[in-house]
């Protein structure tokens, strides 16, 4: 192993065509290094490389659980809203604001729930796909 004290001296410059240089930058953004050279020397060296794989069906969920999110961001304003109705009363609420409330909750804020509990089954059926019996436990 060399040692990593000592000072590089030598500089080796090399020109690429735009692209080789685009297939050279590719590779290099899939992996560990922070610095172009770093990752030049270890492949010039055969020195391993780690290269981070990235599941693109894992940017779907991504998006889907960002607007899973915003949902129950509306549902939280819906409910805030019905229940400054009620206050508004003054301590006067009668039967008819809670009547109203429960009808919101029935026609908005069930519906949605329920779409979010579906959406959620089918992430916990792809991901258990993806994880074979012994990788399951494993992860936990």
């Amino acid at each position: 192993m060399e040692n990593e004290e000592e000072n590089r001296e030598r500089k080796v410059t090399t020109r690429f065509k735009p692209n080789e240089f685009k297939v050279l930058d590719t590779r290099f953004k899939k992996t560990r290094f922070l610095k172009m050279s770093e990752y030049i020397r270890c492949v010039l060296l055969e020195r391993p490389i780690t290269v981070n794989y990235r599941d693109k069906s894992m940017d779907e969920m991504l998006e889907e659980l960002a607007l899973l999110r915003k949902e129950l961001n509306a549902i939280g304003n819906n409910l805030n809203q019905a229940v400054r109705q009620i206050n508004s009363a003054h301590g006067n609420a009668d039967n008819r604001l809670w009547l109203n409330l429960l009808s919101i909750i029935g026609s908005k804020v069930d519906p949605a729930i329920g779409q979010i509990k579906e959406r959620m089954q089918n992430f916990s059926e792809i991901w258990s796909q993806k994880l074979k019996p012994g990788e399951a436990s494993a992860v936990q």
